[in-house]
């Protein structure tokens, strides 16, 4: 009998034990041993796979017109992410995915018709994950977009470290600041003047 690997184990922990042809599917997942930098997704391709980080970071960034990075997103370890809309499912992604450091990722294959619905459709321990994660990502993105009209950078970035107190360990300066729309000259500002940089 073959062992379950690492995701099967993790998502039946989170879901419960899974219907025969589910637990097929989750088989088919791919451990990918990925070095800082080398991109998992690129603007233009189509996202074709549900990500689990066993070990590492991925960031979600976007290219503006000049080149410039805009980072959207960071995955830490255990997080899962996969396009859980339709179009992201359908279209071109407009945005990269890269590892932040050597990381471990596991890649489950989505049906090649991107119309198809996912084995998983109809379990309702998998509606229900669907429905959470959808609600976090309404939540959060209601969130950044307040921050940005009310908050200061300061604020922004007090609010961060309190929601997420290892991204400070684990994301480099350059990348946070991106993330909360400053410089990392200004956010190396910040952190001094908040005493986060020991002289």
């Amino acid at each position: 009998m073959t062992r379950p690997s690492p995701l099967t184990l993790f998502l039946t922990e989170l879901l419960g034990a899974p219907p025969p042809a589910i637990e097929a599917w989750w088989a088919h997942a791919e451990r990918r041993v990925l070095e800082r930098g080398q991109p998992l997704l690129r603007a233009g391709e189509h996202w074709r796979h549900l990500w689990w980080v066993e070990r590492g970071a991925l960031r979600l960034y976007y290219l503006d017109r000049d080149g410039a990075e805009s980072n959207k997103n960071f995955f830490l370890d255990s997080a899962l992410c996969w396009p859980i809309t339709p179009s992201l499912r359908q279209q071109p992604v407009m945005f990269h995915v890269e590892p932040l450091e050597d990381s471990v990722v596991w890649a489950l294959p989505l049906p090649v018709d991107s119309g198809e619905p996912l084995p998983s459709a109809g379990w309702a321990p998998w509606a229900a994950l669907e429905h959470r994660v959808l609600c976090a990502l309404l939540d959060g993105k209601m969130q950044r977009e307040q921050e940005f009209l009310q908050l200061s950078a300061r604020q922004r970035y007090a609010r961060l470290m309190e929601q997420h107190p290892d991204w400070s360990e684990r994301i480099a300066l350059r990348h946070l600041a991106s993330y909360l729309g400053v410089t990392d000259v200004s956010l190396s500002r910040l952190r001094s003047e908040m005493g986060l940089i020991k002289g």
